[in-house]
């Protein structure tokens, strides 16, 4: 009993594209999209209250400093910032927010 082969004929260019979409649809599930933060000192108003008292910080403090927590070594850095940010009041809220203090 004789076996037939069949020959399949694949271009090149339909294995380039091939890998192409496979490679988009692997990035298109692991990269989560990342937006941009706006880096703004400002941004952090509702938190002073909580950084000069001993009073909690409001919830919307923890989401502002949530937002802003790619920009605290900016401000670190910053010498008209740093002794707020490097402030004990700046860190209890920190740690009341559940953010670790940025070490820069």
């Amino acid at each position: 009993m004789m076996m037939m082969k069949k020959e399949i004929k694949v271009s090149a260019s339909s294995v380039a594209l091939c890998a192409v979409v496979v490679v988009v649809l692997l990035m298109a599930e692991a990269a989560p999209i990342a937006e941009a933060v706006t880096c703004s000192p400002v941004a952090l108003s509702p938190c002073l209250g909580a950084i000069s008292s001993s009073t909690p910080p409001s919830a919307a403090c923890c989401q502002k400093l949530r937002e802003q927590k790619p920009c605290l070594c900016g401000y670190l850095r910053n010498p008209s910032l740093a002794p707020y940010v490097n402030s004990p009041g700046a860190r209890a809220v920190a740690s009341t927010c559940g953010i670790p203090y940025p070490r820069c």
